[in-house]
């Protein structure tokens, strides 16, 4: 559109000027003098409309440095509140004893010892000889698995899991209404390890439903903590492909949430788009399970926006995170094109619209930036996440001994897993 435009300007500069020369020329001046009326003329119309592109040009980056400035001022305030609401969050859940509900009674407060009853196959492998890190590269390989595996297997034993909370906010007034948790693990140093670096093992040796577990508890007692502050706000719990396909697992997790259903707006549990994609019959039917009792589901780490919307309303996804640089991309970045193949009449802007119309609702997570802000705010996204908004914060270790799952809940996942690992 911008080169025609251009295009029709330069035309109409052209046909002034030479109606300029032709004038001269006709008034008996001479064809130099047409000539060199006609040059000057186009020169005028070139200056004037230099001039005129610059003036347009100041008084949009004026507006756009006006808009950053709010912004701006936005985030400081944001920021503040944001840091208010994490300070209340912990001073809530610092605050008071948890009163245990009857299914809980029998609730044991630390998961050492349920993790010490691991299967004896993990201990005989960690006993067993470690292959000279230097004599081939697979014996390297079984010395940094071996040496993962002792890490996790201690990081568990000793307690070193925590919960981080990250907010969601609304957009553009930046409240907080959910928060979204992560399992972190530590090693004997206390650093901070990844999950990239250890759920590889997690899953080989069958650790991950017992993580899911813990996650599920610290973050159900989490939200009845809110609750008793009269604070109305969600957690996005995150689970594994793995442990909504455990026989063992699944069903126990089922029957606490039986128990528990009146944390069905408060709990949303979180599955990346691969990991979505690839659930078979019996993951999307216990998935169903989860929804009869009221439950919803949120997709993550989404690599593409041309989503099947039907399948995702029938298995109950009622939120859809997507990176703000990925929206940004597929949506304005479009040179002209449709940001959805499969649905070519669809405009940018009314991306979050059709979302809606499904009873889906995106929210824009890794938000860095104003000027992703900016943008994001243009296709109607509501919600967002990310640094900008505030950091994942660990709840600290005293509160986090107050959430440990029961026992028995814990026990039959780990037997499960050793039963599997026998059976391989």
């Amino acid at each position: 559109m911008r080169t025609l435009t251009r295009t029709a300007l330069i035309f109409s500069y052209l046909f002034l000027a030479m109606t300029v020369g032709a004038l001269i020329w006709r008034g008996g001046l001479g064809a130099g003098a047409g000539v060199a009326a006609a040059f000057g003329a186009l020169g005028v119309l070139g200056v004037v409309h230099l001039y005129l592109t610059g003036h347009g040009r100041e008084r949009a980056l004026k507006a756009e440095i006006a808009q950053v400035r709010d912004a701006h001022r936005l985030l400081a305030d944001a920021l503040e509140t944001t840091q208010g609401a994490l300070t209340e969050l912990a001073q809530a859940i610092e605050s008071g004893a948890l009163n245990r509900t009857d299914e809980l009674t029998g609730e044991v407060r630390m998961l050492e010892g349920l993790i010490q009853q691991m299967s004896a196959s993990i201990d005989e492998r960690l006993a067993s000889p470690v292959p000279a890190a230097t004599d081939t590269f697979e014996g390297r390989r079984q010395a940094q698995s071996h040496a993962l595996l002792r890490t996790v297997h201690d990081a568990l034993t000793e307690g070193r899991v925590d919960l981080y909370l990250q907010p969601v906010v609304t957009l553009p007034q930046r409240r907080t209404v959910f928060y979204e948790s992560f399992t972190r693990l530590r090693d004997s140093t206390d650093r901070v390890m990844m999950p990239a670096e250890y759920l590889s093992v997690a899953e080989g040796e069958g650790l991950v439903p017992a993580i899911d577990n813990l996650l599920l508890f610290r973050c159900a007692q989490i939200v009845r903590r809110l609750a008793r502050q009269d604070r109305k706000v969600g957690v996005f719990c995150n689970v594994a492909l793995s442990s909504l396909g455990d026989e063992t697992f699944f069903p126990q997790f089922l029957h606490f949430l039986n128990e528990n259903r009146d944390l069905n707006q408060s709990l949303i549990f979180e599955l990346g788009q691969a990991t979505f994609d690839a659930r078979g019959a019996v993951e999307a039917r216990n998935m169903a399970k989860l929804a009869d009792l009221g439950f919803r589901f949120s997709i993550d780490k989404v690599q593409t926006l041309d989503l099947d919307f039907a399948d995702l309303q029938r298995s109950d996804v009622r939120f859809v995170k997507v990176a703000a640089d990925l929206l940004i991309e597929q949506l304005l970045d479009l040179d002209g094109g449709s940001p959805l193949p499969s649905l070519r009449d669809i405009q940018a802007a009314d991306f979050a619209a059709l979302t809606r119309r499904y009873g889906i609702e995106v929210i824009a997570e890794k938000c860095e930036s104003e000027r992703q802000i900016v943008d994001i705010l243009e296709l109607d996204v509501s919600m967002g996440q990310g640094h900008l908004f505030g950091e994942p914060r660990a709840i600290k270790e005293q509160v986090l001994a107050e959430t440990d799952p029961p026992a028995d809940f814990l026990r039959s996942t780990l037997r499960s897993a050793e039963q599997r690992r026998r059976a391989g």
